[in-house]
């Protein structure tokens, strides 16, 4: 989710803010005080401006022709989707908040390092999370869902999906990919040309899966940034990106800077490889006719990271109880049920299905099954826990100096 962002202008015309009718004067505490009756009322008929990445056609058209319709039936809320992600979005909402200024964002898609950027600027409402009503279905007790890059989730977002990061190939060109990131250079060096990384979050994610498989102990990675484990481990990662970039794509001259144009040349035949965050994104794809039929997604051993992807409100938001409404919709069984289906979305719960009627449990099971993808079960074994943010951003500025630019 978190790819590429456009910086949204934040310095609005004071006429702007003195036609706005949320009330001023509460403040967050105040704002969360209120009962979930009183939130409704509050909420309802009023706007929401939600900001995410909109990098894939199926994920926009699931709220676009879906979600803003729902909550325009339920709550006659008019949902206004823009595209923002990352560190301008931080930028963006510290500006704001220094300047006194009400915000022109009330929720955001975010996770990661994007949350600790939030949570340091103090930019997120506060711990909401406890007054949804749809929040007693959350799968809270799992620590891919209940923590974010080794952050307490902490009722300051929430989990609205979870994914696993996996190796998608065209299986009528390679016969036997490379089952494990220790057979990964020998393949790429026999097979030139077909392999590249992505300079953008999927492609620091295969970074971080690679260097986590090449210490041989994903607990390493556990708890706050270690400046010894990640000069020792990104270290090794260098050697071996350096001593296979001859055989990347365009002898590694170049480096797709974000994941479309990689899926493109994917969808080509340009190269054998492409990635993913999200373990059922193959389907979709295909679905669409983007992928060919041949594309298939696994999980290298030892493993790949898993993480979950949240809703925040904005502290500064001008309607948050509105904004609370479509994030209990967005948790609901019914949107939950509707955006796992490989031919919506694909994006797996993160609710816990036993805590769910016996109807909408039913429901869950007689989704689509993954056709192109690996079954969720068969993956779980091979799930790793995402390292403090720290390790993305100095994969983010390393793979730059140590490999780009050398």
């Amino acid at each position: 989710m978190k790819k590429t962002f456009l910086l949204l202008p934040f310095l609005t015309a004071l006429a702007l803010l003195a036609g706005c009718n949320a009330d001023k004067s509460r403040t967050p505490q105040q704002t969360l005080a209120q009962t979930w009756p009183q939130m409704e009322a509050a909420g309802k008929g009023q706007p929401v401006s939600m900001q995410m990445w909109m990098g894939d056609p199926l994920i926009n058209k699931y709220m676009s022709t879906y979600v803003k319709p729902e909550v325009k039936r339920l709550y006659g809320i008019d949902l206004q989707v823009s595209a923002a992600q990352g560190a301008g979005l931080a930028q963006t909402l510290a500006a704001e908040k220094e300047a006194g200024q009400p915000s022109q964002v009330d929720m955001v898609w975010i996770n990661g390092e994007t949350f600790y950027q939030l949570r340091q600027v103090d930019a997120l409402l506060g711990p909401f999370v406890d007054k949804l009503p749809n929040a007693r279905f959350l799968d809270l007790r799992n620590p891919f869902i209940n923590t974010d890059f080794q952050q307490p989730v902490a009722g300051m977002e929430c989990p609205w999906g979870n994914v696993q990061f996996t190796f998608i190939y065209d299986s009528a060109r390679v016969a036997r990919p490379p089952r494990s990131f220790a057979e990964l250079p020998a393949f790429v060096k026999a097979h030139p040309g077909q392999f590249t990384i992505p300079n953008e979050f999927t492609g620091m994610t295969l970074l971080k899966s690679w260097m986590m498989a090449l210490s041989g102990d994903p607990k390493l990675f556990q708890g706050k940034f270690n400046e010894a484990v990640y000069n020792k481990w990104s270290g090794e990662l260098w050697q071996q990106v350096n001593a296979s970039r001859p055989y990347f794509w365009k002898q590694g001259q170049t480096f797709p800077e974000q994941l479309a144009p990689l899926h493109q040349l994917f969808a080509n035949g340009e190269v054998a490889f492409t990635f993913s965050n999200n373990d059922a994104e193959v389907d979709n794809k295909v679905n669409q006719g983007v992928f060919p039929a041949t594309a298939r997604a696994y999980v290298p051993l030892p493993g790949t990271i898993q993480n979950s992807h949240y809703l925040g409100v904005v502290q500064g938001s001008q309607h948050p109880e509105a904004a609370l409404l479509v994030i209990n919709f967005l948790i609901s069984p019914e949107a939950q049920l509707k955006k796992m289906d490989p031919n919506v979305w694909g994006d797996h719960t993160v609710l816990r299905l036993a805590a769910l009627p016996p109807a909408q449990r039913q429901q869950f099971a007689q989704l689509p099954s993954r056709r192109y993808a690996p079954k969720r079960a068969s993956i779980q074994g091979l799930a790793l826990m995402e390292p403090d943010p720290e390790y993305m951003t100095r994969l983010f500025k390393d793979f730059r100096t140590q490999v780009i630019e050398k």
